[in-house]
């Protein structure tokens, strides 16, 4: 049984990691391709333009794993079954159970390289790919708005212009409201720097509105700084939603910008929906091998190699789109985030099961 268990993980392994490196080799020639239009803005040269693509291949990894998974156990398994190599196993007494758990290792060892590189890589090299990018390009981060970036923080509304790639802040402006929705002061900044717990302003100007009921007027100072201390609720940390894509982050990171929304009772599903998807997408894997499987029993002459191979590729792209839908769709019509993550991963589940049931019943 040991010597079966080796010459599975060895077939499987070598083979899924041969999709995953064509799967990677090929995205790779898309973004080189995408980022020739940027060739020559700024200091963007040959060197920075092909480091961008390497630092974005961790993110390509844990986009393409699941899809390699399941070519990789398609093409395996196929060929095995080419050979005969798995009716004998059969019939020597190696049970479709034993086949499956077996294999199910396999996909939970892609599970935890998926859950490792999507926590621990992917948002680190996808921040320094768009840092480096947009200090090349000598361009800033993209913002929400023509105005910049807007953050609720407490009973102030933050204005951003513009935020550079080393999170640092330029033209602030702050806009303090108190408990009964009245403006009580604004206050413009040039630069803002995070250090020891707290943003260090520089050039600041502060308009305070002081309402008098007596005389019934209100009464306006305004005041000028060099330096001044701003305690807010925002951190850097806050700041790499807009280097990193949400689906790319990791998930302290979501669950701290999470609870920065709701503290601050703005919307927060977009995020909720992509924290689900952080926790289940790397079970896809393991979903993969059960969905693989059943082809690997299935005739010769009705199922070729070839034919598993196209038919591997179509499920993993119907796979990516169906999680990108139901992502969409659920932040559109405020579904349960957990609902929106896994349904794609269960309908594959299902189906695997359910060929799985067909093939042992034949």
């Amino acid at each position: 049984m040991n010597i079966l268990n080796r010459y599975f993980w060895q077939e499987t392994c070598i083979t899924i990691l041969m999709v995953m490196l064509g799967l990677l080799a090929m995205f790779s020639f898309f973004d080189l391709i995408q980022e020739l239009d940027s060739l020559g803005k700024g200091s963007y040269g040959i060197s920075k333009m092909i480091a961008f693509v390497l630092l974005s291949i961790p993110g390509h990894i844990y986009d393409v794993v699941p899809v390699a998974v399941l070519v990789g156990m398609m093409y395996s398994l196929g060929t095995l079954a080419r050979n005969s190599e798995l009716i004998v196993m059969r019939v020597s007494g190696l049970s479709l159970l034993n086949i499956a758990i077996t294999l199910l290792k396999v996909g939970l060892l892609f599970t935890i390289i998926t859950f490792f590189v999507g926590e621990l890589i992917t948002p680190i090299s996808e921040k320094m790919a768009h840092r480096l990018r947009v200090k090349a390009t000598d361009s800033v981060l993209v913002q929400d708005f023509r105005s910049g970036l807007w953050v609720k923080d407490g009973n102030s509304f933050v204005n951003v212009e513009t935020v550079l790639p080393d999170a640092s802040l330029m033209n602030i402006h702050i806009y303090e409201f108190d408990d009964n929705f009245k403006l009580r002061s604004i206050s413009n900044a040039k630069q803002g720097d995070f250090a020891d717990e707290h943003w260090s302003l520089s050039n600041v100007t502060q308009s305070k509105f002081n309402t008098f009921k007596q005389i019934e007027q209100n009464n306006v100072q305004t005041q000028s700084f060099n330096k001044a201390n701003w305690k807010s609720l925002i951190r850097p940390e806050l700041l790499n939603v807009l280097l990193v894509a949400p689906e790319k982050m990791s998930a302290w990171n979501l669950y701290s910008f999470i609870n920065h929304l709701e503290t601050n009772k703005q919307k927060a599903t977009r995020y909720w929906v992509a924290l689900w998807a952080k926790m289940t997408y790397p079970l896809a894997c393991m979903v993969m091998v059960i969905l693989a499987l059943p082809f690997a029993f299935l005739q010769q002459r009705a199922s070729g190699t070839s034919t598993k191979i196209f038919i591997g590729v179509m499920l993993g792209v119907v796979y990516q789109i169906l999680n990108r839908v139901f992502i969409h769709l659920g932040v559109l019509n405020d579904w349960p985030p957990m609902m929106s993550a896994i349904t794609p991963t269960i309908l594959f589940l299902i189906a695997g099961l359910s060929l799985l049931f067909v093939i042992e019943r034949r």
